[in-house]
Parts: C-alpha cells; structure tokens; sequence
C-alpha cells in the first residue's frame, strides 16, 4: 500500500482508530533521539507557559481538557501557600 493510498484511507476511521494510528506514529517518531529532544523541549515550553499563565490568573484555577486549559474559573476556598 503506498503513501497516498494510507493517507487517502484515514479519514475513514473512527477516532478511536486515528489515536491509535497518532499513538503509533509518535511512538515510532520518538525512536529517533532528535526527534524526542525536539518533542521533550516542547513539553517542557508548554508546561512552564502553563506556569506562567496560572500565577498570572491569581486566585483562578485553570479548567483543562486532558492537557489543555480551556479557561479559568474562580478559586473556590482558602488559598494555600
């Protein structure tokens, strides 16, 4: 099967189906050590954003998705330090 048929064909699975496929791909992406320096340094980039942006919001806490922040909402009770 080549290149474009595969491509072609992944529209048509189920999401369940594509993660698995993206899991894989990752996985395999991974395997090469500049690959993973480069996906690791971004992780890391987003983490200490993420940082940056829950000190900015004060006393509101961020509501995720998994991973990303889609808002922030109030802190409910007492701060802790």
């Amino acid at each position: 099967m080549s290149t474009a048929e595969i491509i072609k064909e992944l529209p048509k699975l189920s999401e369940a189906d594509r993660r698995a496929t993206r899991e894989v791909l990752l996985g395999i992406a991974n395997e090469d050590p500049e690959v993973a320096l480069c996906n690791q340094t971004a992780l890391e980039g987003a983490m200490m954003l993420e940082q940056m942006e829950s000190e900015d919001a004060g006393d509101k806490i961020p509501v995720k998705s998994g991973s990303r922040i889609l808002g922030w909402q109030p802190r409910s009770g007492p701060r802790c330090f």
